[in-house]
Parts: C-alpha cells; sequence; structure tokens
C-alpha cells in the first residue's frame, strides 16, 4: 500500500480482508483476510498504474482500493478453481 507503515499495512489489510470476504461471502481466517487485502491493494495498484491512474497515498483511499483488490482476487480464485 502506498505512503503507509508497515503497521498501518496490516491493519488496513486486515480491514479490507474481512469485508472483501463479507462482500464475497467467502470464510478465511485472519491470517488470509491480512494477506488478501494487502495483496489485494498491491495488484489493484499495479493494474491502476498501468492505465495511468494513481490511487492517492490516503488510508481511506487504499482501503477502498484494497477491498476491491481482495474482492478481484477472490473473484479470480474461484473462476480458476471451478475449471
Amino acid at each position: 500500500m502506498t505512503g503507509l507503515g508497515w503497521i498501518m499495512t496490516i491493519i488496513i489489510g486486515g480491514i479490507a480482508g474481512f469485508i472483501a470476504e463479507k462482500i464475497m461471502k467467502a470464510d478465511m481466517g485472519l491470517l488470509a483476510n491480512i494477506g488478501l487485502g494487502i495483496l489485494g491493494a498491491v495488484v489493484l495498484n499495479f493494474l491502476l498504474s498501468l492505465l495511468g491512474v494513481f490511487a492517492g497515498g490516503g488510508i481511506i483511499v487504499q482501503g477502498i482500493v484494497a477491498v476491491i483488490g481482495a474482492c478481484l482476487l477472490i473473484w479470480v480464485y474461484r473462476a480458476i478453481k471451478s475449471r
């Protein structure tokens, strides 16, 4: 997550993973939620940078990016798993 410290990254990642878990009706644990939130933020920030969009370094903006990215990762996982 751009511009956040390690502790805030873990906190925001955990919250984002939890929210994505509820939105996508998945069942994961705390560590999976943290990892999913952080990885989702990294992936979506990368995809947005390819489009020339910079998501600001604020906590709320990065939280939204992390939730959307985590939902995207859950969706991709389910699409691959169902084949």
